[in-house]
């Protein structure tokens, strides 16, 4: 039951869909003392299109739990007298900042989201088709060709929201980095003393004086695995990524605080290698504890050994949580700040949009794909021979009927191309 908690804080899969667009206008004028006043049909109106955008006012992906298909409007149809349809309204989804949009079939990062107003345009609405008036010539004066409306693009894309946070809080479970984030900030985690109390995130506001303050993220425990999955590591490794110094946080009662150190180290390494070059500061934890207290020297040796910096201090008391704030305050000032990244789809070659394929699905019927010629079929009206025939010259120019040729279709076999099925004749 926690897992889905997790998820559904951090992660959402959702599908969106953008507007189909609106269908051209076969009609003429018809007005009097006109009698010939030629074609007049208008166009459709485009689809809308889906953005997402970055709205500083969330801070979780909830609200995807209740709701997973977004769709845009469609465009309106054409009208006579050369009117254009209306677009469709375009649909704006918000997220919160740090969210990373990534292509749920393949994978890709389509876009990542960090800053207030960014927007990505996720799935454009489709264009509307042309009415007759485009399609008059001094061979055809009066034609009966209009354009159906493009259909939109449907698309299911995955969301991981990546907390923000100047310092993350991280270290083994129980170590006490709920208790020192509420020592620290105003945030009122949930706090008890066993492991793996923290099943969320938590983020802090700690104010250092002089009008400055500093955002901390609780990232709940790990423990051996974490980057395999193991425990709840594997959901929450990521949201280290966006901090730039770590509060390594060691319980002064576990049996090997030192050991438990390693461990996380190794985790982060596993994950991110990049993660052990961030600016670092430990903290030793429940020196309030006589048994914490006796380990101190040894543990404080072996981790300065190591090249790190360790304070000691006592999250339930206070006792030195304000001086480990401000010396991971001080490391913030000197950490690199990373480059907003910009919410742009990342490009990558597609298809050759002419390209198709002719396939044999049973005796005397052939299916033929492609992405051009497929939008040709869907935006066809059949019912007009001057539509029929400004297809059959589509097929020529792509080659299309000479490859059906040459693979054997005969007269009277069936064609299917999108959802259009077509009856083969010389």
């Amino acid at each position: 039951m926690a897992n889905r908690e997790i998820n559904y804080f951090d992660e959402a899969t959702i599908t969106v869909r953008s507007g189909k667009g609106g269908n051209g206008l076969v009609t003429f004028r018809h007005e009097k003392f006109i009698p010939l006043g030629g074609p007049s049909g208008g166009d459709g109106g485009r689809g809308g299109s889906v953005h997402l955008v970055c709205d500083p006012t969330f801070n979780t992906l909830f609200i995807f739990k209740r709701q997973r298909l977004f769709a845009a409007d469609n465009g309106k149809s054409g009208g006579a007298k050369n009117q254009s349809g209306r677009a469709g309204a375009d649909l704006e989804i918000k997220v919160p900042p740090g969210t990373l949009v990534r292509d749920a079939k393949t994978g890709d990062v389509l876009g990542d989201l960090t800053e207030k107003g960014r927007r990505l345009v996720i799935a454009k609405g489709g264009k509307g088709g042309r009415g007759n008036q485009h399609f008059a010539s001094s061979r055809n004066q009066a034609p009966r060709i209009a354009e159906k409306g493009e259909h939109g693009e449907e698309l299911e894309i995955k969301l991981e929201l990546k907390l923000i946070a100047d310092i993350g809080i991280i270290g083994a479970p129980n170590a006490g980095k709920s208790t020192f984030l509420a020592a620290v900030s105003a945030a009122r985690p949930k706090i008890a003393d066993y492991p793996f109390t923290t099943l969320t995130p938590n983020l802090g506001v700690a104010d250092l004086g002089d009008y400055a303050t500093v955002v901390l993220a609780d990232i709940p425990g790990l423990i051996e695995g974490a980057h395999l999955g193991a425990g709840l590591g594997f959901a929450f490794l990521k949201h280290i990524q966006r901090t730039r110094v770590l509060i390594h946080l060691l319980d002064g009662l576990s049996p090997n605080p030192v050991a438990d150190f390693g461990q996380i180290l190794a985790e982060l390494s596993l994950f991110d290698e990049a993660l052990l070059s961030k600016l670092t500061v430990v903290g030793f934890n429940k020196m309030d504890v006589p048994e914490a207290e006796e380990k101190w020297p040894s543990v404080k040796a072996e981790i300065e050994k190591r090249g790190y910096e360790i304070m000691p201090l006592s999250a339930v008391t206070h006792a030195g949580t304000r001086d480990l704030l401000n010396r991971a305050s001080r490391l913030l000032a000197d950490a690199p700040v990373a480059p907003a990244p910009e919410a742009m789809p990342v490009y990558r070659p597609g298809p050759d949009p002419d390209a198709f394929e002719i396939r044999r699905e049973g005796e005397g019927v052939w299916r033929v794909t492609g992405k051009k010629i497929e939008r040709a079929a869907d935006m066809t009206y059949w019912e007009f021979d001057d539509s029929s025939r400004r297809f059959q010259n589509i097929l020529e120019a792509l080659g299309i009927r000479q490859a059906l040729t040459e693979a054997g279709v005969q007269e009277g076999d069936t064609v299917l191309i999108g959802e259009a099925e077509l009856v083969w004749s010389d």
